[in-house]
């Protein structure tokens, strides 16, 4: 998962030194060459997604603020590139040490609460939480299946580990939302390879399907790897796949065409079955009907208990 750029925001306050004048700004915007972000703050091209935009709004209230703080929650963890699963970014979310005070405004989510300095870093220029304290203040403050996403993405990527999870949320002691993170802390694993596999894991915890294996070898005979499932269950001999665009994306090779890597997925798929494995498939969408892949699973499970 690529680290973001921070989007080049331009500021009133800046040009106006340079030269340009409100009346240049309103006809650039006018044109389209430049897109209003807020008050005083610009774009030279629209955002491609909801966390793009927010970032470049992050960058321009930073630059706005009359009293620093520290970039924090899902702010920090866009600002981070961890993926923001139904997680609103309506407003920039700040922190601030004690004995400061306040509730912000309609722009700016003020947090108060203690922050060690090693839990700060900077992204040019921005101060903001690091990658471990911002899961963990997530874990806090959002549902269960949302930081479960980012926690599982910041592993996976070796930015932060459990036991500097742990250690962070041990420091805040006992305060609100803290067993709401200790609960996503001891749920999360890096070994998910994306937003829908864990998402998958929380669905199987939320309808009472075992915990499963993850990343998963199936190998032949002589040993040697026919392949690797997202999922699986051992006892019934069932393997499961979510099966996201993106994961046919990886799975390109050189000279390649999105069918053949389909096809090559159906190979694979069928030695594994040949191998005495049944296997469940289920997509973005089925995501939202928990039934649907409980239903599939119990009948793969039950296949694969006759062997």
């Amino acid at each position: 998962m690529p680290r973001p750029v921070l989007p080049r925001v331009i500021l009133r306050s800046v040009v106006l030194t340079q030269g340009l004048d409100d009346g240049e700004l309103a006809r650039l915007v006018r044109r389209r060459q430049l897109l209003r972000l807020q008050r005083g703050a610009y774009l030279q091209e629209d955002p491609d997604t909801a966390e793009t935009r927010h970032r470049a709004v992050v960058v321009a209230t930073v630059a706005g603020l009359r009293r620093e703080g520290v970039v924090s929650h899902s702010s920090a963890a866009a600002l981070h590139g961890l993926p923001l699963f139904r997680v609103p970014l309506g407003r920039v979310h700040l922190l601030r040490t004690p004995p400061a005070s306040g509730s912000g405004s309609a722009r700016v989510h003020l947090h108060v609460a203690r922050l060690v300095p090693e839990e700060t870093t900077f992204l040019d220029g921005v101060a903001l939480t690091d990658v471990t304290r911002t899961v963990v203040d997530l874990a806090r403050s959002v549902p269960f299946e949302c930081a479960v996403v980012a926690a599982d993405a910041a592993l996976a990527r070796g930015d932060t580990s459990p036991a500097l999870l742990a250690s962070c949320l041990g420091r805040m002691g006992s305060i609100p939302g803290c067993r709401a993170a200790a609960r996503v802390l001891a749920f999360a694993d890096g070994r998910s390879e994306s937003v829908g596999e864990s998402r998958s894991r929380v669905l199987f915890q939320r309808i009472g399907v075992p915990a499963p294996d993850l990343q998963v070898r199936v190998r032949r005979r002589d040993g040697s790897t026919i392949g690797r499932s997202d999922f699986g269950w051992v006892g019934p001999r069932t393997l499961g796949e979510f099966d996201g665009r993106v994961k046919y994306g990886r799975l390109l090779r050189t000279g390649e065409s999105a069918g053949d890597a389909v096809y090559r997925e159906k190979l694979r798929e069928d030695e594994m079955r040949d191998a005495a494995w049944q296997m469940a498939r289920w997509t973005w969408p089925e995501l939202d009907t928990p039934a649907v892949i409980g239903d599939r699973l119990e009948r793969a499970f039950a296949r694969g208990g006759r062997r």
